[in-house]
């Protein structure tokens, strides 16, 4: 009995997940971009996306580590100061982290910009070679 049940509960999970499946891939097939540079104006438009994630979590980060300053600043005790300065630590550490990716990002961003500008540049129709004499 407990064989039959776990089968028919792996059936209808199975079943359930096709169905999702399904205008997943229909959702996604006309999302796909046409044209002749489309692919890398999407690729722009990704890193663009991406860049403004990191450069939140940046300033998240940055306004952080302020706040541990001012604690480090009105610390009292020196065990308040030694807590303090490990939380400011932890926060340029991490802040330190998200600069270096925000510099990749932004890196990332100025390739796919040039990619989309050499796929704008080239001629859009293809030549056709010369007839042979």
């Amino acid at each position: 009995m407990n064989r039959i049940r776990t089968t028919a509960a792996a059936f209808a999970v199975s079943l359930g997940a096709a169905t999702l499946a399904v205008p997943t891939l229909a959702a996604a097939a006309a999302d796909e971009p046409t044209g002749p540079c489309a692919v890398r104006q999407a690729q722009v438009d990704r890193a663009e996306d991406a860049l403004a994630r990191v450069t939140a979590v940046f300033e998240r980060q940055q306004d952080r580590v302020a706040k541990a300053k001012k604690r480090v600043a009105k610390a009292d005790t020196r065990a308040e100061k030694r807590s303090a300065k490990a939380v400011l630590a932890r926060a340029k550490d991490k802040k330190s982290d998200v600069a270096k990716d925000r510099k990749a990002q932004k890196m990332r961003l100025t390739k796919a910009l040039e990619r989309l500008e050499d796929c704008l540049a080239a001629p859009t129709e293809p030549t056709e070679p010369a007839p042979a004499e």
